[in-house]
């Protein structure tokens, strides 16, 4: 069996000619991007379109990295478009605050919502998830993370990133079920991870963003861009390249327990060896907050039959209009 491969390059900058050719160098071993990407397919790109209220934070996916990405897609005749779902706003609102409407605008290149539709897992523990039916309706679905710490997970990565393929309130929804039991909120990720099954991962690790992210954090230089066919792969040699502990990262102990991680012995690397990138004063999270964001009992239990009220009238008018 072909060993999974994990590109990494060192890279400096967001200047949009130096970064076309850093990606691709990058994506050279795996094919370059006509290995995925073929004339006429719809090719998804999903950034981490968090917010676009804290620009200087750095943390969010760069849109130069998005444009360069989408500009290689329509040279070998791919249509890209443009979504996510933030927990506040819509990936429209996000995508203009954050200066992607003029690159939308100049690659023709539409920015989407996304929207629920039920899908079955290879998962007993979950048998089905609400996930986007565009992401799941692409021809090709190119992820595209940012490397950051976060008060909930430790680190959010290629497959936490996903987890913006979960449209609307499902996401709070989870929040609600989950409570604070994180291994079981990872092996949800793990699961919508494993069922998006993106084609490629680029992570953007130029700058990342550390201490206590998603947003309240400060940037990182990093200098490093990755790519992988197998985001569970390349999320485990960016955990190995910060020189975090594999146990505290809730997404790789639950990738592990899954069978879906390869170790890293296993795993073929290009270019660059993650020892030679590797970061010793990464910073996590210095104060981490419950995945049910500390909620009494009373309000957790209301929230989560109103979202699931929510839910269930969305599956309902779905089906409807499928019928």
């Amino acid at each position: 069996m072909k060993p999974t491969s994990v590109s990494l390059i060192r890279a400096n900058s967001y200047d949009q000619d130096s970064l076309y050719l850093a990606l691709e160098n990058l994506l050279a071993p795996l094919g370059g991007i006509a290995a995925f990407v073929k004339p006429g397919d719809r090719v998804l790109l999903k950034p981490n379109l968090l917010t676009a209220s804290k620009p200087e934070k750095e943390c969010i996916t760069r849109k130069e990295l998005v444009r360069n990405i989408a500009y290689m897609i329509k040279a070998v005749g791919g249509k890209p478009f443009l979504g996510d779902s933030p927990t506040f706003n819509t990936a429209k609102g996000v995508a203009k605050a954050a200066g992607y409407f003029h690159i939308a605008k100049e690659l023709d290149m539409p920015i989407v919502e996304l929207h629920s539709k039920r899908y079955q897992t290879e998962n007993k523990e979950f048998q089905h998830l609400l996930l986007s039916k565009e992401a799941m309706e692409a021809d090709v679905v190119i992820n595209l993370p940012k490397v950051k710490s976060h008060s909930q997970v430790t680190l959010t990565l290629g497959v936490k990133n996903l987890f913006g393929c979960v449209p609307g309130n499902t996401k709070a929804w989870w929040h609600m079920e989950i409570g604070t039991s994180s291994i079981h909120f990872a092996k949800m990720l793990v699961e919508t991870a494993r069922t998006i099954s993106p084609d490629l991962t680029i992570i953007d690790g130029i700058i990342g963003h550390q201490g206590n992210g998603p947003s309240d954090g400060e940037p990182r230089y990093l200098g490093l861009l990755g790519a992988s066919q197998n985001v569970f792969a390349l999320d485990r040699v960016i955990v190995e390249i910060l020189n975090v502990d594999p146990n505290l990262i809730p997404t790789i102990v639950a990738a592990q327990q899954l069978e879906l991680c390869p170790e890293l012995a296993t795993i073929n690397f290009p270019y660059l060896r993650p020892e030679e990138l590797k970061v010793f004063d990464w910073q996590l999270p210095s104060k981490y907050i419950p995945l049910d964001f500390g909620l009494p009992n009373i309000v957790r239990s209301t929230l989560k039959s109103l979202f699931l009220r929510l839910m269930k009238e969305r599956i309902y008018s779905s089906t409807e209009k499928i019928n």
